[in-house]
């Protein structure tokens, strides 16, 4: 029988600009399995310096922090570290705070009032390559992109895309899961698994989020 061995502990860096934010958060992760604290920072410069000594999977971004702010570190931060996801942690939900940090490559927005279980939840599923937005956050992204410019060209946008790719890209705007998009199209989740990873590459997007945004900029959703 092949021995298995237990999955690394998911390494978090938390980046606020208050201690006390600092010290909770780290405390709200302690009793969660597989959770790692392995660096915290006041600001997003202090951040990247972190993190060009020590490998971090998932940083928990706060958005107004001094000298350099958690949508620039943000932007920063996926150039020069692909491998790491950024999830928002915020008391602020308002529509450029979302947009921005999505737009600059975050994989997740939460505001503070967030669990201890959604916390480490959504940890675990920017870790995975999913995408999580608080409900009032997805409100927020929507309302604004609602006030975006008029629709371009849909043909020539989707012209990359097959017939089914874009049956599943409809599906996806919505919102809805694998799962879903698999039971509407009457198809397998390995099959829709396929086709996101087809539509990501062709669009050359990061995640489903981004998905979202680039057909709501585009006046397709």
């Amino acid at each position: 029988m092949t021995e298995r061995h237990p999955a690394p502990p998911i390494r978090v860096a938390i980046a606020d600009d208050q201690e006390l934010i600092r010290s909770a958060v780290e405390a709200m992760l302690e009793p969660h399995d597989g959770l790692d604290v392995v660096a915290a920072a006041s600001d997003g410069g202090e951040l990247l310096e972190l993190l060009r000594a020590r490998r971090v999977d998932v940083v928990l971004m706060d958005i107004r922090m001094p000298r350099l702010d958690g949508i620039a570190a943000t932007r920063r931060l996926v150039a020069e570290h692909p491998g790491t996801r950024v999830l928002v942690l915020t008391t602020y939900d308002l529509d450029e705070y979302v947009f921005g940090a999505i737009r600059a490559g975050a994989s997740g927005f939460l505001t503070k009032d967030a669990s201890s279980e959604e916390l480490a939840a959504a940890i675990r599923a920017v870790h995975a390559g999913d995408s999580v937005l608080a409900p009032r956050a997805t409100a927020s992204l929507v309302s604004f992109i609602a006030r975006l410019p008029e629709p371009v060209d849909a043909d020539m946008l989707l012209a990359p895309l097959t017939v089914r790719e874009r049956e599943v890209l409809r599906e996806l705007v919505t919102g809805a899961s694998n799962e879903i998009i698999a039971e509407r199209l009457f198809l397998t989740g390995n099959t829709v698994k396929t086709h996101v990873a087809s539509i990501l590459a062709k669009l050359d997007l990061p995640d489903r989020v981004h998905v979202v945004i680039w057909a709501f900029e585009r006046g397709l959703a």
